[in-house]
Formats: structure tokens, sequence, C-alpha cells
């Protein structure tokens, strides 16, 4: 890409917390100097101390300690590496978030899964409008659990991207089949029929012909902050092996399928969105491994390392996305374990037992030099009833800051059962809900809403409201902040409603009917949300 020498210029400095600091000591050193005496004459001298701060802190300043807490004991796992080669991250810079606002390019934006799109509003929106829709086929194909027909699933969001000039000459010189309605603004969505679709953002007519996934896809994709990869992990399969793949966007050819056959656990899915950290590409996977990729142009990816895992006993499947924060990356599993690992060695530092399946991805922020996450687990080994336990932990350590337990059931439809808990990804709050963090919590018939938004103080883990839903909720909710900085809340539930809620205080705004299930999480461009839902359909909203 057009960055991608920028973007390694930019690998000589942080983005992380610790290099704002750095940045603020600098101008006040350099405010201090300027003021000298009424005559000018005599040159104030930074303090020393000042001297120390304004230093940009190396690499191995930042990077985490490589240790191993004592809850690691819980664990059996081995490090499986294709040779001895070190291969420690690179950098720590989020390349993701060199393009906010241009492009989308993984699941919840970014490396802590904090879904930073951007997005922008004036005043107080009161309206959802329908710019757009795309209708996908329906896939009758028979799998080993039905036919999953068309739309998305979960968590099915959407990508984004304002190619440059450059980028689209080599789209077209690249031999993808291209529409002509391709153009600079595109959107990008994998599908349950089986196929990825490209979307003029303007339009929401084909800007590409369908690309074919083999299989059912029901996550997320990703695109290579670097490199013009399209990143794809199937979630059933139709008939052809299971695995993850590679692809150009520049041919639409597919250059890599990987799967594992030396994998303690069966199932080969991967629901996950893959991330690029450091230099190399990590994805999770339903059999139970995390993997370490080398990435090449052209949509070729190496294996270097794997961490595999049991606990109790069982290699448990992870369908959730890796979060990452400078050299540790966590994830939760479907048996409840939160899992830190040393990204540089692959090895895990901590281990926390929270409870039951925790699909929803991890997100991360740094609190006073510290980062901490959010996830919460929910009601399926426990029975028909149980807990969702609401966690905040030292990213460091693993220990439990608060937790805040919400009852919940898993209900049995007839032909599916149907969990309780937290599936959505947290949304953490900013501007005047800077101390709040947002989920989509199942309460099923534990609770007269069957689904609601669930605010949290960050604090102390109260709940500050909820919002009922008519009906279950998995998709992840998305804020939009206007010009006083007060954060608006779009998100939908089953029963097919699309809301826009007020962030400080829970009140619905506006709260429309559309067709079907939103089980996927939105993607925000400036004032849209692009999401699809179960059936056929693929929408922009604009919020007003």
């Amino acid at each position: 890409m057009k960055n991608k020498e920028i973007a390694r210029k930019k690998r000589l400095r942080t983005l992380l917390s610790a290099v704002s600091i750095v940045s603020a000591c600098m101008l006040s050193a350099c405010a201090g100097r300027s003021g000298g005496n009424a005559g000018g004459s005599e040159a104030v001298e930074a303090d020393s101390t000042e001297v120390e701060a304004a230093r940009v802190p190396t690499m191995e300043e930042l990077t985490l300690p490589d240790t191993a807490y004592a809850s690691v004991l819980a664990m059996n796992f081995i490090v499986d590496s294709v040779d001895s080669l070190p291969r420690p991250l690179k950098y720590y810079d989020d390349l993701y978030m060199q393009h906010r606002g241009e492009r989308v390019m993984t699941f919840r934006h970014n490396l802590l899964r904090n879904a930073d799109f951007g997005g922008r509003v004036e005043g107080t929106p009161s309206t959802i409008e329908v710019a757009w829709s795309f209708d996908t086929p329906y896939g009758h194909a028979e799998t080993q659990f039905g036919a999953w027909g068309g739309g998305t699933g979960w968590t099915g969001q959407p990508l984004y991207a304002h190619w440059t000039e450059d980028e689209m000459d080599s789209i077209r010189r690249g031999g993808a089949p291209l529409t002509a309605d391709f153009s600079a603004e595109e959107v990008m969505i994998g599908s349950l029929c089986g196929q990825a679709f490209f979307l003029n953002f303007q339009t929401g007519r084909p800007s590409r012909q369908p690309l074919d996934l083999h299989n059912v896809v029901k996550g997320t994709m990703s695109i290579d902050p670097e490199l013009m990869n399209l990143y794809v992990g199937q979630g059933v399969n139709k008939g052809e092996p299971l695995g993850c793949q590679a692809f150009s966007l520049l041919s639409h050819q597919r250059s890599t399928f990987f799967n594992d056959p030396s994998a303690w656990r069966s199932w080969q899915a991967f629901d996950a969105s893959s991330i690029v950290a450091g230099g190399y590409l990590f994805w999770t996977a339903e059999n139970g491994s995390l993997y370490k990729f080398e990435r090449a142009a052209g949509g070729v990816l190496h294996r270097v390392a794997t961490m595999r895992y049991r606990v109790g006993g069982m290699a448990p499947g992870i369908e959730s996305s890796l979060c990452v924060y400078r050299n540790y990356g966590y994830f939760s599993d479907n048996r409840g374990n939160v899992v830190c690992v040393n990204l540089n060695t692959m090895r895990p530092v901590w281990h926390y037992d929270n409870h039951d399946d925790s699909d929803g991805t991890i997100v991360c922020r740094e609190e006073e030099g510290t980062p901490y996450i959010y996830t919460a687990c929910e009601v399926d080994k426990q029975g028909s009833e149980g807990i969702c336990h609401f966690v905040k932990l030292n990213g460091m350590n693993g220990e439990l800051v608060w937790e805040q337990p919400i009852a919940c059931r898993r209900i049995d439809l007839g032909q599916k059962i149907l969990d309780g808990g937290m599936y959505s990804t947290p949304l953490l709050g900013q501007g005047d809900c800077q101390n709040l963090i947002f989920a989509n919590i199942c309460r099923n018939s534990a609770h007269p809403d069957r689904g609601q938004l669930t605010a949290i103080n960050t604090t102390d883990g109260t709940i500050a409201y909820t919002v009922g839903y008519g009906n279950f909720c998995w998709s992840s909710p998305v804020a939009f902040l206007n010009e006083h900085d007060e954060l608006f809340i779009f998100t939908g539930d089953a029963s097919g409603h699309v809301y826009l809620i007020r962030g400080s205080n829970g009140e619905v705004l506006c709260r429309k009917q559309m067709e079907a299930n939103f089980e996927s999480s939105p993607c925000v461009v400036g004032n849209s949300a692009v999401v699809g839902c179960r059936g056929t359909k693929i929408y922009k909203f604009v919020i007003k």
C-alpha cells in the first residue's frame, strides 16, 4: 500500500500513551525555556528530570515482562515453533489506528478491540435512515447444522476502505473482477451463503463480483494494514475442508488455506477475526490454538509458531478475536478461560477462570499506565440458569479488579438451545461516558427484558442503567460522538430492531423495526453504520 513506507517510519515512535506523556513533558520543558527574565538575557535550563522524561522509550523499555504467574499452572500447554529462530514483535504501533476514519480493517477496528471507529454526528441525533440495502443470495446448501441462508451472522462485521488513487490503479491492474460501480470507497463483508461481497459505500451496488469463500462464513474478515491481503476464517463446512484462508485483494486469488491436523481439538473453524501486531498475523481458532504467521504480498501466510493448551484435560475452542496491548495478547474460550500470552514467545503469562463459555472479544484500555481488560461469560455450561460474570482484570497479572454478576438463563427453543449472558463485545465509553462500558446481555427468561443494553461503571463495576430490548442480542454496540463530546449508541437486537440510545442515561432516541435478526456487529464510517442481518439483507444506516 502507498502508506507502507510511512507506517515503517512511524514505528520509530510508539502510539502508546507513554509517548503522549513524553510529548507533554517536552512541550512543558520548551515553555519553561522560553519564559526567561524580563530582559531575556538569561536562559532557563531544563531540569534534569525533564530531560530524562523527554527521551522516547525504546522497544526494550516498552516490552512487557516475559514471566508466568502461578495461575498458568492450571494450563497444560506447548509452543510449537517451525524452527528455533526468535521472532519478537518488530514494533508496537497500532497500524489500524493510522487509518482511523478512512479504513476499518478488522473486528472492532484496532488492536485494543475498543471500536474506536471515530463516528461523528451533529447535535442530538433522533433518526435512523436507510441509505441503501443489498440482498445476498440465500444459501440452501445443507451442512451438519442445516442450511445457513444468506445475509450475515455472528460476528459478521463489515470492513471499509477508502482507497488511494495508487491503490485503485493497482486493483484495476491486478485482475480483480471489478464492476462499473468500483470506486474509492468499498464495503467488504463475508456472508453465511459462503461468498464475500464488495459494495460501493455510497450506492450499495456491487463494486466487484463476489468472492467464493468455499464454506459458510459467520465471523469478521480482516484486511492486512500493510499488504493487499484479505484474511477470512470459515465457520461451517459445506463439504470442503474447514479452516482459514488468505486472498489477494488485487487478483481475488486464494493463496493460502490452512488448518491444523495436529491441533488438540478437531473442530477447525475460525470464527475469530485475525489481527496484525508487530509485523505478524495472529489468529485464534476453534481447534484450541493461537497461531502466529509471517505474511507476504498476494495472500501468502507461513506459520511460525502455535500455542496449544488444555485446562482440566479439555482443549477448548476459541471464538473470541485476539486483543493486543504491546506484546501481550488476550483471549477467552468456550470453557471460560481468560488467557494472556506473551506474543514474543507465545507462552502464557497468566490465566483466569471466568466460569463459563466466553465468546465475546476482550477489550483493553490503559488506565493510569496499567492495561485493564473487560470481558464476560455466557450461561451455557452452568445449565438452564446461572450468572453472566462481567469482570475487569488487571492486564499485567490477571488479578480481579471487580466483578458484576448478572442473572441469565439459557432457553430451549425446540430446534435450538439459546444460551444466556454476553455474546457481544463490550463498548468502552468516550466523551461524556468515559467512566462507562456498555454491553448487550441476553437475560432471556431470567428477566422480563430478554435482552438488555447494560451500562457499567468502569471504576467499581456498579450498573448505571439498563435498556430493555424485545429479544436477545448478540450484536456489539457502537458509538457516535457529537461536537459536545456527547456519546450516542447504535445497536440492534434479534427481533430486527435497531436502536439509537443516549449513552449518558439510556434514553432511547429512536427505535426502528427492520426485517430480521441483527446478530452481526456494525461498522461505523462518519455518521453511518453498515451492518447485515440474518436472511439476505445488508444495510447502510445514516444517523441524523
